[in-house]
């Protein structure tokens, strides 16, 4: 009975972070880029009771019988990201891209360091560098002249600008984008930003249109792949999970209170 408390408690802490992970999905349904996660469990330990081979040999069914064993509920042990592509709206801004595809844009860190995200919201900033919706500038950095008066981005992720008075369009550089193995191992930063990891391997660098990579939508957003049907249906679930095993350590203290009444 100490044992089902436990173990219905544990149930109930599962649970409790499943529906926390439903919560950050559905929050994030307008967020661009975003990738939904699921969360992962396992069960734990197992005791064994009494092995199935006490008692006499002419008792035994078999000596290969399996053992009583019970275990001790279950816990949440991983974050899993669904990378899968999001449905691709139209904005009308000619700085808005999306990847149409795998890979990932790389922005400059202000430590130096790169990051990776599927949000292609940029802009323009005070110095004509091409920036991210919090400041960051691309790895690849793209300066977009003052005097310029369109920025065309072409699928390959080259980009040129057309100048005032003549008209004339110069090369502003090429957009690189970066894949791993393993991207459900990066890591999440926030900021709809990414770090590799041991679990997603090293980046591996390409153009857009070229060698599996995506191609650039110019005028585009991609946005969150959240499916919201699916994610409340996921809430139903987990909420008569938890309803479950909260009813599972009613049971057991209820059990308890009866073997404490016998004497009485």
């Amino acid at each position: 009975m100490f044992r089902a408390l436990t173990t219905g408690a544990l149930g109930m802490s599962a649970q409790q972070k499943s529906v926390d992970n439903i919560a950050n999905n559905l929050a994030n349904v307008g967020t661009t880029g975003y990738k939904r996660t699921t969360i992962a469990f396992q069960d734990l330990f197992y005791e064994n009771v009494e092995s199935s081979k006490h008692g006499s040999a002419a008792n035994r069914i078999s000596n290969d019988a399996p053992s009583l064993q019970i275990g001790h509920g279950s816990r949440a042990v991983a974050t899993i990201r669904n990378f899968s592509q999001g449905s691709i709206t139209e904005t009308g801004n000619a700085l808005d891209l999306a990847i149409s595809g795998s890979g990932f844009f790389q922005v400059e860190m202000p430590d130096g360091s790169v990051a990776y995200t599927r949000d292609g919201n940029f802009s323009r900033d005070s110095t004509g560098m091409l920036v991210n919706n919090s400041g960051l500038p691309l790895a690849d950095q793209i300066e977009i002249p003052e005097d310029a008066v369109g920025v065309s981005i072409s699928q390959e992720g080259i980009v040129t600008a057309q100048m005032a008075g003549d008209g004339t369009a110069i090369d502003l550089g090429q957009i690189e984008l970066a894949k791993f193995v393993n991207p459900g191992g990066l890591e999440a930063l926030g900021d709809n930003l990414f770090s590799e990891s041991e679990a997603s391997g090293l980046p591996f660098y390409g153009t857009p249109g070229m060698e599996s990579f995506g191609v650039m939508r110019q005028g585009f957003l991609e946005q969150s792949n959240v499916d919201i049907v699916k994610e409340m249906v996921n809430l139903i679930e987990a909420q008569r999970a938890y309803e479950t095993n909260s009813k599972m350590v009613q049971t057991a203290e209820d059990m308890m209170s009866m073997t404490n009444q016998i004497k009485r």
